[in-house]
């Protein structure tokens, strides 16, 4: 798996375990994505989003989706001028390519930000169902493929809408049907709750997009309530058989955590303080940069209003207006930005912003590991004399949630020590070699791919790794080394026929740190000796003898760039707690 959180029985090699404490099963979570949140490809990056956000807390992950917007209706236009008429027994297992066609979209965007995503069609599958071809009912889920596959990765990516019959054709399950699929899974898997991703945040007294007056939301709503004014918001079959099934559904927007619970318990409806845009300020517009300019913009959620460059006449990779861009910090803060997000590939100018922002009361988001490594306990305590908030979890291992991982581990008891890979401009570049490239190739191929920067010394050198290093270490002990010896990698490097890896490791050895940034070509560890490109994985040794473990995309801008903007999404939660307390 990539980009998760996970226990494992393994016993670490460096320290010597107790015994063994139980390991818990990963979460899973029944997330359904329809037409009117995946209304086009372009929507698919940030479906991919909420999914990472709940892989990033350690939850695996079922995504049920729609076909992309009006597929459906085109279809069935397309089945339908050939002769076939609604009852024909052939038509479902056309019109349901549709959302085929859109959970493998999803699950290649899922790929592109490290998640370990695997998609089934709706045969492998295997929901049951009988009745009209054109509206069944769902009777059970055949053959253990789904288990199969949660056992196997992180996330599944599954069509709704249709499912089989006990004939073998493909039936549709109504309009709105994918709701039901959502209701089916959630009910085999023995979960008591499905989240429905729609553009709505929740269910409303009245339509919030047509109805005079100031609509009311449903915090808690009761099935009658539901089935009343859920409209065509939420199949009515798929709420029968989640009452009948003691399933709650939760109806929320993408990307925003507040809702509507459906179930057996309901509440009067209440106002909703429309969230005013956060203003955001990104520094740097190289490779995360651009990436987070691009997920911004269009999102209504944020107001950019300004990004920091060195040159702001520079032709740019993101459309962006060129008003925003500045070489003035004054000018940027004075802009009064409620959320920084930091990517300057320099360390000492990176700090001495994000320190700047937090006394001006800004909060802020690094992607930066020289900058945020130089200090992070000053950092945190500047945040908190400030009342705001700092965060750096893209700034070790791109979209592997490391200091998550960390962070979990240390939750559940002491921590003895760690080892990663955490560069994966050099994971990268040492598989290139091991296949037979010159130095010089395989760095130009990193350039190229996007994980390596014009002046590569810091990755090569060692430097990028002991960065993070130090910011592991201080979230697993409350403390970093001073310094640590680097194996550097360059044209004469030896590096031999075995597989290499560059491993950064800090271990408690009787209260002093023993930390080291090393090539290894002796490995027999599986999961680093797994990792090919630029993957990234780590591995913390607790006390007790469990070991936890992630792996991801460790560099590249998509990765990366989700890993910022799942701290944002902290952030905002974080904001919002605050403002509903004053």
């Amino acid at each position: 798996m990539s980009a998760s959180l996970v226990l494992v029985a393994d016993q670490p090699k460096p320290v010597e375990p107790l015994a063994p404490a139980a390991v818990p099963a990963a979460e899973v979570v029944v997330l359904k994505f329809g037409s009117s949140v995946l209304r086009d490809a372009s929507q698919a990056p940030a479906v991919a989003s909420e999914i990472y956000s709940h892989v990033r807390a350690g939850r695996k992950v079922v995504a049920v989706v729609s076909a992309l917007a009006g597929q459906t209706d085109k279809l069935l236009s397309e089945a339908r001028s050939l002769g076939l008429d609604h009852e024909n027994e052939l038509l479902p297992a056309y019109v349901v390519l549709g959302e085929e066609k859109a959970a493998a979209l999803v699950a290649v965007a899922c790929d592109r930000v490290g998640l370990d995503a695997i998609g089934l069609s709706v045969r492998e599958l295997g929901i049951v169902a009988e009745g009209p071809s054109q509206h069944a009912r769902p009777v059970c889920l055949k053959g253990d493929q789904l288990q199969r596959a949660l056992e196997a990765h992180e996330v599944v990516v599954v069509p709704g809408f249709g499912a089989v019959r006990p004939n073998g054709r493909v039936a549709l399950l109504g309009r709105g049907g994918s709701d039901l699929t959502a209701v089916v899974l959630a009910a085999e898997l023995g979960l008591d709750r499905v989240r429905l991703v729609k553009d709505v945040d929740g269910l409303y007294d009245r339509d919030p997009a047509v109805s005079a007056g100031t609509p009311l939301r449903y915090r808690r709503a009761s099935w009658d309530t539901a089935r009343q004014v859920g409209g065509a918001l939420v199949q009515h079959d798929a709420i029968d058989l989640a009452q009948a099934r003691a399933v709650e559904i939760e109806v929320a927007a993408l990307g925003r955590a507040e809702g509507t619970v459906v179930g057996d318990r309901g509440a009067p409806p209440g106002p909703v303080q429309a969230a005013a845009p956060l203003k955001v300020a990104v520094a740097g517009c190289g490779v995360v940069g651009g990436g987070l300019l691009s997920r911004l913009l269009p999102d209504s959620r944020f107001e950019v209003v300004g990004v920091l460059v060195r040159d702001p006449k520079k032709p740019r990779d993101v459309a962006a207006p060129a008003e925003l861009f500045t070489n003035d910090v004054d000018a940027l803060l004075a802009k009064k930005p409620d959320l920084l997000l930091e990517a300057l590939s320099e360390g000492e100018a990176g700090h001495a912003l994000i320190r700047r922002a937090l006394e001006a009361g800004c909060d802020v988001v690094s992607a930066n590991k020289q900058a945020v490594a130089r200090d992070p306990k000053g950092l945190q305590a500047l945040a908190a004399a400030n009342g705001c908030r700092v965060a750096w979890s893209a700034s070790v291992g791109g979209g592997s949630p490391m200091i998550e991982t960390l962070r979990a581990a240390r939750a559940a008891g002491p921590v003895v020590g760690f080892e990663a890979v955490l560069n994966g401009t050099v994971n990268f570049m040492l598989q290139r070699l091991g296949e037979g490239a010159t130095f010089s190739d395989a760095l130009a191929d990193a350039r190229a791919a996007g994980f390596a920067e014009e002046d590569p010394s810091s990755d090569l050198e060692g430097f990028d790794a002991e960065a993070k290093v130090k910011l592991l270490s201080f979230e697993a002990f409350g403390r970093s080394p001073d310094a640590l010896p680097r194996d550097v990698l360059a044209a004469e490097t030896p590096l031999g026929e075995a597989p290499v890896r560059q491993i950064g490791a800090c271990f408690d050895r009787d209260g002093e740190l023993d930390a080291y940034v090393r090539l290894d070509g002796a490995l027999e560890d599986a999961l680093f000796l797994s990792l090919n490109g630029e993957r990234n994985a780590l591995k913390v040794y607790g006390k007790d003898g469990r070991v936890w473990t992630c792996k991801g995309r460790g560099a590249g801008r998509w990765a990366t760039t989700e890993s910022v903007l799942a701290d944002v999404a902290d952030v905002m939660r974080a904001r919002r707690a605050a403002a509903e307390l004053v």
